[in-house]
């Protein structure tokens, strides 16, 4: 492979920003060479990682997978880099960290270990909760930083964020369900089937707004706060679920199978970032809790 670190920034940018001028204003760098960087990196690999349309880009389910690489590459090359850098040994004091549930186990643990190996004489707590009690803690000063579902954050003018990640909705379905040999499944052959629907975050939220949208009444046949419940539920033939790729996994506890396939439409996604108060002068610990997501760039989209 001849991709240069360069591209894979550039791609990085463009993934998190949504946009080729935005990701270009991010890096201080022209628009022209962002988009030639990614147009490169594509030729190299073979595939497209983004859809080009008259509004902007989507990234596409391959560019979905490749950003998860890229992430870890570039995360690599940093804590190389780190290795030489003496002093962070030094860094002491606490760090108050919020999190929501969807994202403790999928984006939260992989941050927390790089940052506990760089700053092993800082003490952590941790608290995880929803979202709106998040915001709460963060605005009344009780927390440094969150890791969050942000898509929808409340209080933007008091907090300020940063997205690390960003997962598409997918159609998990069992093993050997009809639309599973389906060329295009789109929205309106889903609602005759019945839903299993997870209650965390913002996933119902947004899972009833988008089969609102076509005029349907979702069929719910179950409700849990559990992912693993809903692979099993999904395994066995119970129903199927519209959810984020960032929690997709291909089997359940039971060793069953899972089918994932992209759904066409306007399907919403879930933004997974770091969020803190406006404004407020963060320790030094809160700054480092930030450098290390910002390097990792977790958006390791639910894959």
């Amino acid at each position: 492979m001849a991709f240069t670190l360069r591209q894979l920034q550039f791609f990085v940018a463009v993934a998190d920003q949504g946009s080729v001028s935005r990701a270009a204003q991010k890096l201080s760098i022209s628009q022209s060479s962002v988009t030639e960087a990614v147009k490169e990196l594509e030729s190299d690999l073979g595939v497209e990682l983004f859809e080009r349309h008259s509004r902007g880009l989507n990234i596409t389910h391959k560019g979905h997978h490749f950003l998860r690489h890229a992430t870890k590459i570039l995360s690599d090359v940093s804590d190389a880099r780190r290795t030489f850098l003496g002093g962070q040994e030094q860094t002491k004091g606490r760090l108050q960290l919020g999190v929501t549930s969807l994202v403790a186990g999928y984006v939260l643990s992989d941050i927390l270990a790089r940052y506990r190996r760089a700053y092993p004489n800082v003490e952590i707590s941790a608290i995880e909760d929803n979202g709106d009690y998040l915001e709460h803690l963060l605005v009344g000063g009780k927390l440094d930083v969150a890791v969050m579902v942000i898509s929808n954050l409340r209080d933007r003018n008091a907090l300020q964020s940063e997205i690390l990640e960003v997962s598409a909705y997918r159609l998990w379905m069992p093993l050997g369900h009809r639309l599973t040999g389906a060329d295009i499944i789109g929205v309106g052959d889903i609602v005759s089937e019945p839903l299993i629907m997870l209650t965390i975050d913002e996933i119902e939220e947004n899972t009833g707004k988008l089969l609102a949208a076509i005029g349907a009444r979702p069929h719910v046949a179950f409700r849990t706060r559990s992912v693993e419940a809903v692979r099993s539920l999904v395994a066995t033939g119970a129903g199927v679920a519209l959810l984020p790729d960032l929690i997709y996994r291909p089997w359940s506890l039971e060793g069953d199978r899972i089918e994932s396939r992209d759904v066409s439409g306007s399907l919403p996604v879930v933004q997974v970032g770091m969020v803190w108060r406006r404004g407020s002068g963060l320790a030094q610990p809160a700054r480092d809790f930030i450098g290390i997501a910002q390097s990792q760039r977790t958006i390791r989209q639910r894959q």
